[in-house]
């Protein structure tokens, strides 16, 4: 379907949509294996792009401020080229702040799918980033997701206090009963007493730590 009048990428393309809010759905990758391993945040990816040719033994992930990949959205496109360079890309991970209304929520869960899915359409692994914000928002933060893929997710910010906690392992044991992940790629600290397959990413590789292994 076309949309020659689209706003927010519609006039690019519209994905089978899952849920209420019609999320974009995604097929995610259902096995690990040892390669998934190493993972570089995206505001590297341009010069390891340019300058390593190992960056196809490499995942991307985007647990950074939003700011530094809402470029991604605005033009997608644009980045396609830089990103098919590597071995596979984390879904990006648009916040989910627990005081923003619902409605820009909802709408930084669509553009995280939309773009996972337009990636997964031209050709990129997509590994699903997972994330919820509290409760209220399991009606909808893991709609258009896979079941039994592998998945990311990060701890930053979750570990801050008692309330941040209990979101956190609310929504990871939710995560684990809807999507049944068969590996979950952790990025942060693991806070520990947490069931399922974890594989600990560590936080973020830069480029000198990349050359050094």
């Amino acid at each position: 379907m076309s949309y020659k009048r689209g706003i927010e990428n519609t006039d690019r393309a519209v994905f089978r949509g899952a849920g209420a809010w019609e999320i974009p759905c995604i097929k995610g990758v259902s096995q690990y294996d040892v390669s998934m391993s190493r993972c570089v945040a995206y505001n590297y990816v341009a010069t390891l792009a340019k300058k390593d040719e190992n960056c196809g033994k490499l995942g991307v992930h985007f647990f950074l401020d939003d700011y530094q990949f809402e470029r991604l959205w605005r033009s997608p496109e644009t980045y396609l080229p830089i990103l098919a360079r590597f071995k596979f890309v984390c879904a990006p991970d648009f916040s989910l702040y627990t005081d923003h209304p619902k409605a820009v929520q909802l709408f930084n869960h669509y553009k995280k799918h939309w773009l996972a899915a337009y990636w997964e359409k031209n050709g990129i692994t997509v590994i699903p980033t997972i994330c919820w914000s509290d409760n209220k928002s399991f009606e909808w933060c893991f709609d258009g997701e896979p079941k039994e893929s592998v998945v990311a997710i990060s701890t930053k910010g979750t570990q801050g206090n008692e309330i941040a906690k209990e979101r956190f392992y609310s929504g990871y044991y939710q995560m684990l009963k809807r999507l049944e992940p068969s590996a979950i790629l952790l990025f942060g600290r693991n806070p520990g007493a947490l069931d399922g397959n974890i594989i600990e990413m560590g936080y973020e590789f830069n480029n000198m730590t990349l050359k050094r292994r």
